[in-house]
Order: C-alpha cells, then structure tokens, then sequence
C-alpha cells in the first residue's frame, strides 16, 4: 500500500511540475514584431516565423512575410499600431524605431531588444550568433553559418579563377528627380569589395544626390540598381533620364546590373550566395 502511495505521489509532482517546465522552455511561442528585413529573415531561418505577427516594409523575404500586417518604415512606425497587434517581443535593428516610440512601447511593458544592421560579413555572423543565442536555438544557428562560410568559400573560389576588378558605382533611384550615389561606409561598398569588384565612388560617405560631373568623373564599368530603383525610373529604358548617367561606359555598353533590394543589400544567411551572382555578373 505504502508504494502504491508513493507511486501515485510522483505521478502527481511530475504531472504538476511538466506544464511549468513547458511555459519556461525557450521554444515556448510568442507574438513577435521584428522591425528589419535582416532580424526578420534570420529568425525565420532559425525556425521561428511562425511567431511573427507582423514586421516591417523591408521584410521581404521569405515571400510569406509580404502577407503578414506590416508596422510600416523607420519614422512612419507609430506605438498605437504596434499596441494595437498585441505583441509580446518586439525585435529591431539599431536606429529603426524613434525615441518616442521605444519610451511608448517600454512603457506598455513590451519586451524589446535591438541588434546591429550587419553591412559586412563579420556582423552578419555576429548577428546570427546573437539571435541564435537569444532563442536559445544554436543548432540552428550553427546550421546557418556553416551554409553562409560555404557560400563564401564557393565565392572565394570563383574569384581565384576571375582576378578582374570591374569598377562599379551603386545607384538609389526612387524616381527621375530623387537619385542618389553610394559612397564609403554603405552597404553597396561593402558588397562589392566582397563580389571582387571596385568601388567607383569614394572621397565622400553615406548617399549622395547625383551629378552628372561625378558620374563622368568615377567612369564605372558596370552600375548596379535595386529593382525598385529601375521600376521608379520606367525601366532600363528610362535610366537616360538621369543626366549624366549615358556618358558612362557602362549605360554605353549595356553594363547595367539590378538586384532585389533585401537580397543585395541585407547582408543576411544569403550574403554569400548575393556576392558571387553579382561577382558573376559583372564578369559576363
């Protein structure tokens, strides 16, 4: 009788104590609202999309997240609206969501953590470690940086057999009379020293408007695009718009190069892969 008893007494502590663990677990679900294309497509990776509620405009990949109710970009992003979703954790790049709306949302009691932009690859690995770690999930995050060393290895392989050095210029087109030239210390000079390729612009940072001077001056082998960016010019038939922009050898030889904006300029899992297709088509 007596071990009857205390069998029935274990039962019932572990019974009691199972849900508990559960609710504590790091895999437990939660509403999560990421702000940025790059926190949003790592957490999908690591195996945590389903999770997410909503996200922002530059979230773009994977495809599912485009159906998802979007919180808006950078300084348009209002606290009622992302109140109004319910979340319980928010994450977000560095920078993208105001002062105000931070003291809003802390306010509220909603959990929030940031994480740096990567632009080169070190910050790329460096924020899939942090996420990985954050969800506790560093089997999968092993897994993402294995694929990403792998994609970089593939690239270092085509560039041994391609030592060219195209000079290239990145353009930011958001119709004819908006168009601005990537400098030093963007993303677009940070991909194509990884593609192998030149930067044209330098002596000055960050986005500049451009000026048909410039252009003629940096002579580029090949200019690159956002898709959007042709899409808001009328499509490589409008790019003569841009003055200054026909003088070049590359709108003269037809060297114009468009990319999905999150795929090129995201430095995700997918940089590697990003690189070497534009390594490639820049030595056509």
């Amino acid at each position: 009788m007596i071990r009857v008893f205390a069998l029935i007494l274990t039962l019932l502590v572990v019974a009691c104590k199972a849900p508990q663990n559960q609710e504590s677990a790091p895999s437990e679900s939660r509403k999560i609202i990421t702000a940025g294309g790059t926190i949003t497509e790592i957490v999908d990776a690591l195996g945590f999309g389903d999770q997410i509620i909503a996200t922002d405009i530059t979230s773009t990949y994977p495809a599912s997240m485009q159906s998802l109710p979007s919180i808006g970009y950078r300084n348009q992003i209002k606290a009622e609206g992302i109140l109004a979703l319910g979340p319980d954790l928010i994450l977000a790049e560095e920078g993208y969501l105001s002062e105000d709306v931070v003291n809003q949302l802390k306010s509220a009691q909603i959990e929030i953590h940031f994480f740096k932009k990567p632009i080169r690859v070190e910050e790329t690995k460096k924020l899939i470690t942090d996420l990985a770690a954050f969800f506790e999930a560093q089997v999968e995050g092993n897994r993402l940086l294995d694929q990403l060393q792998a994609d970089l290895d593939s690239l270092q392989s085509y560039l041994v057999l391609h030592t060219s050095s195209p000079k290239a210029a990145f353009i930011m087109a958001r119709g004819p009379q908006t168009v601005f030239m990537a400098g030093e210390s963007t993303f677009a000079q940070s991909i194509f020293e990884l593609a192998g390729l030149q930067p044209a612009a330098s002596g000055f940072k960050d986005f500049v408007p451009v000026t048909p001077e410039a252009l003629v001056t940096m002579n580029p082998d090949f200019l690159v695009f956002f898709d959007s960016g042709i899409e808001s010019l009328g499509g490589k038939e409008g790019l003569a718009q841009v003055k200054g922009l026909s003088e070049t050898p590359a709108f003269k030889n037809g060297h114009i190069l468009s990319f999905d904006g999150h795929y090129l300029s995201g430095f995700g899992p997918r940089v590697g892969k990003a690189a070497l297709e534009l390594a490639k088509a820049a030595r056509p």
